[in-house]
């Protein structure tokens, strides 16, 4: 059976270690998050994210939109934070109602507050080679897992299935940084099953339960970003858990796996953008 990768065990060690630094600043890191409308998962991401920031010590607002405010209004407030220099961290939760350019809201966050890192400016530096401002949440939160466990990825071939900007393509692109080969899956890949089968490395992170134990390779390493309901209401992710576990040699549960680590990885792009911004 594989090695479970305990993505909470290692969310609440980083929470700890950054609550105790936290306590040490005179001035608290202060994080930002905009919400546009009433999507219910997003509201319950915003006041998580709200939550867990606060009981380390940081100080974070969540500024709430209706569904009808204009993209001219949200586009001002992100400028008028921008300026402020009480604010070191900011976060549009996504996603955007259809009227609001995504692009444009993101393109307005200053580089140095994008605690997601999403914008062009941190994109481009992470894949022109040099090293972001911060790192995406979601895919440095994948790294951190693999590197508490020890699991080296020098030499290795990943396969990555997905290529959204928030973790497809970044996580790519951060494995090759750590000399992995690296392959890229999407929706129009052929012959999924068999390219999969060479992995040494899978990162699924697609919203659909589409990876099954047979697909795997003997000892792999699996991670599972992939989180949603199915038609029973019950959580699943990307990776048939059941069947996957008895092959590889490493698995991240859902949930407990990424998710815990998302959110540590934008507390910890939150105090690393309040240190650079002293």
């Amino acid at each position: 059976m594989a090695i479970i990768l305990d993505g909470k065990k290692l969310r609440d060690k980083i929470l700890e270690d950054l609550k105790q630094k936290v306590e040490k600043f005179q001035v608290k890191p202060s994080l930002v998050v905009i919400l546009v409308g009433e999507d219910p998962a997003s509201q319950i991401y915003v006041n998580n994210k709200k939550k867990i920031a606060q009981q380390i010590g940081i100080n974070s607002q969540v500024i709430n939109y209706p569904e009808n405010t204009t993209e001219e209004t949200v586009l001002n407030k992100i400028k008028e934070l921008n300026e402020n220099k009480n604010v070191t961290a900011i976060l549009v939760q996504l996603p955007l109602p259809n009227h609001i350019s995504k692009e444009k809201v993101i393109n307005t966050i200053s580089p140095q507050k994008d605690v997601d890192g999403f914008t062009p400016y941190n994109f481009g530096k992470l894949f022109s080679g040099e090293k972001p401002i911060v790192y995406p949440c979601t895919p440095k939160g994948i790294l951190l897992l693999l590197d508490e466990y020890g699991i080296e990825l020098e030499g290795k071939h990943a396969v990555v299935v997905g290529r959204s900007n928030i973790v497809g393509r970044p996580v790519a692109q951060m494995l090759l940084d750590r000399n992995a080969t690296v392959t890229m899956c999407h929706s129009y890949t052929k012959n999924l099953e068999q390219i999969i089968k060479t992995a040494d490395v899978v990162v699924s992170a697609v919203g659909k339960n589409i990876i099954k134990g047979e697909m795997l390779k003997s000892d792999c390493v699996v991670i599972d970003v992939g989180i949603f309901k199915d038609s029973n209401g019950k959580t699943r992710g990307d990776v048939d858990f059941e069947s996957s576990s008895k092959i590889a040699s490493y698995i991240s549960p859902v949930p407990g796996g990424i998710g815990p680590m998302t959110i540590a990885s934008l507390m910890l792009n939150t105090v690393e953008l309040f240190e650079k911004s002293l």
